[in-house]
């Protein structure tokens, strides 16, 4: 049990990574991209797809314990990102059982933010063959 390898860390994060995303999952909301639209909404101008950074941390801790393996993969939305933030991904072994077949892995995730804020946590839960 432990950390789950070396921190990633992406950033700082860009209205272009957010369209960029948005074009590639047909999620087009304009407050991810219109500063005016956002403001008009409440906010001081876009933030990021929450969706995106939740890919990169899958990606992240499936590379780690292999794509094949992934038997649960939850998170929760804990803080808006926004422009210019540099995001660290972690992943840490929580808890480890063994089966007659399988080693299953939990693992707690999170996603944070350069402020040391919270972006995205969960668990993720891999199943991984002798």
């Amino acid at each position: 049990m432990g950390p789950l390898g070396a921190p990633l860390v992406q950033g700082p994060l860009t209205v272009t990574d957010f369209v960029r995303y948005q074009g590639a999952s047909g999620d087009m909301n304009p407050i991810h991209h219109d500063a005016e639209f956002a403001r008009a909404a409440g906010f001081p101008t876009v933030f990021a797809v929450g969706m995106r950074q939740a890919g990169v941390l899958a990606a992240f801790v499936a590379d780690r314990l292999g794509p094949d393996n992934v038997r649960r993969f939850e998170v929760q939305f804990r803080a808006i990102a926004w422009p210019g933030d540099i995001i660290t991904y972690t992943g840490e072994v929580t808890a480890v059982e063994e089966t007659a077949t399988h080693t299953v892995c939990t693992v707690a995730v999170q996603a944070t933010r350069q402020t040391g804020e919270v972006h995205l946590a969960g668990t993720a839960v891999f199943e991984v063959p002798f």
